[in-house]
């Protein structure tokens, strides 16, 4: 997590020789190889992506039971964040990966394929999700149908880019939940949570509010963790209250009571001031190191009963990477605090609108340093200075307007 993103050459020399290292122990490969996908995000590495396929076919030839390891899935991760919004370029990886006679063979290509196009409301990439959720798996001739789970998270993954996309999503979600396979259903509930991370809509939380009361507690518990991502750092009060009464509900399930703990803890994180929304300046731009962040987390609650709720508690730390101030904070030239007037407001699609429109309605006017929530956007209220920025978000240089005259203190 130290090196999220930064691509440094020496955590390469230390981490890939465990990976390709076959005598150690496949828990030790896959958290090496998801390290290296942490350091390497959205890299498309050829050498790494090679060195992490070859190691798979490997431990297939000599033993294919050690690919049943649920910590492969972390392995097939790490390969899948070198190639975040990579798009075509994980072509041949994904021909290569088709070669491994076994069923982590499809985990890979679905996990590497979400991951290509993540944020990019690739409609046919969707549509092949949907395809991968809908197959018939013959469990009784040795079938797996644990990337159905990864497919549904794909289709949230891929939508995640744009609002239209990702509310056409819902009603897809909303179908899988009532046609799908067990499988499917208790990862609807996750894709739910990435879609709309630190966005409580009002739909979205009746939703899961009624997934979190579902018989199959898989479901239950993981529409619970999908309320906190959903509320991550916005203190939203009617999030709020149903976990309190959930609490009480679940008082008899320790499991379930430890989810809804979590969930709590992320409502009020940071006491309302970090928030874990992977898009920034004006929601246009993909933060990689968020995405891998809230993907690891996603993806061990896909077994939560083998990570979690076991002796691997310490993964809600990958969501660490995701993690961002919610505030703007206006700066001088010097780096210090300059307490400004500043208008925040809804924003305003005024993309092709002449003149010049209001970009936020609804404003009310703060001294900065200021809280944005999702969807809000924020512009000076004066122009006594001028911003070097041109999206006001997180920290803001900003310049004294060599033309501005106080009205105020003008001459008759």
């Amino acid at each position: 997590m130290a090196y999220v993103g930064t691509h440094k050459e020496r955590v390469l020399e230390l981490l890939l020789p465990l990976v390709s290292d076959d005598t150690l122990s496949m828990e030790l490969c896959s958290l090496a190889a998801l390290s290296v996908g942490f350091t390497f995000v959205g890299s498309c590495n050829g050498d790494i992506a090679t060195t992490i396929v070859q190691a798979l076919m490997e431990r297939a030839e000599a033993d294919a039971n050690q690919l049943d390891d649920k910590f492969t899935r972390f392995m097939l991760l790490g390969l899948g964040l070198l190639f975040v919004g990579g798009q075509d370029k994980s072509d041949v990886i994904i021909e290569t990966l088709k070669i491994i006679q076994h069923p982590c063979s499809k985990q890979a290509q679905v996990i590497v394929e979400m991951c290509s196009f993540a944020g990019t409301s690739n409609v046919l990439n969707v549509q092949g999700m949907l395809h991968y959720c809908t197959e018939v798996v013959d469990k009784e001739n040795g079938g797996d149908d644990i990337y159905q789970a990864y497919a549904v998270m794909g289709i949230a993954l891929t939508a995640m880019g744009e609002d239209v996309g990702a509310e056409m999503s819902l009603r897809t979600f909303s179908n899988l939940m009532h046609c799908g396979e067990p499988t499917v259903r208790r990862s609807v509930p996750l894709a739910l949570a990435l879609l709309s991370a630190s966005n409580p809509q009002v739909g979205l939380i009746d939703t899961l509010s009624k997934y979190s009361h579902d018989s199959d507690i898989g479901v239950a518990m993981n529409a619970i963790l999908a309320m906190g991502f959903v509320g991550a750092g916005t203190n939203n009060a009617r999030l709020a209250q149903m976990l309190r009464q959930l609490a009480v509900y679940y008082h008899r399930e320790p499991d379930a009571l430890f989810i809804v703990r979590v969930a709590q803890g992320l409502l009020h994180m940071g006491k309302g001031t970090i928030g874990i929304n992977p898009f920034y300046s004006d929601r246009t731009i993909m933060n990689k190191n968020a995405i891998t962040g809230l993907l690891a987390t996603l993806l061990a609650f896909s077994d939560a009963k083998s990570f979690i709720l076991s002796d691997s508690h310490w993964m809600l730390f990958w969501l660490v990477t995701a993690m961002q101030p919610r505030f703007m904070m206006t700066l001088d030239e010097k780096l210090e605090m300059l307490p400004v007037t500043v208008r925040v407001g809804q924003a305003v699609d005024v993309v092709g609108q002449a003149g010049k429109p209001r970009t936020i309605s609804g404003f009310q006017t703060h001294l900065s340093p200021v809280r944005l929530g999702y969807g809000d956007r924020a512009e000076l209220g004066t122009e006594e200075y001028l911003s070097y920025a041109s999206v006001l978000e997180g920290l803001v240089m900003l310049t004294k307007n060599p033309g501005y005259e106080d009205e105020s203190k003008m001459e008759l």
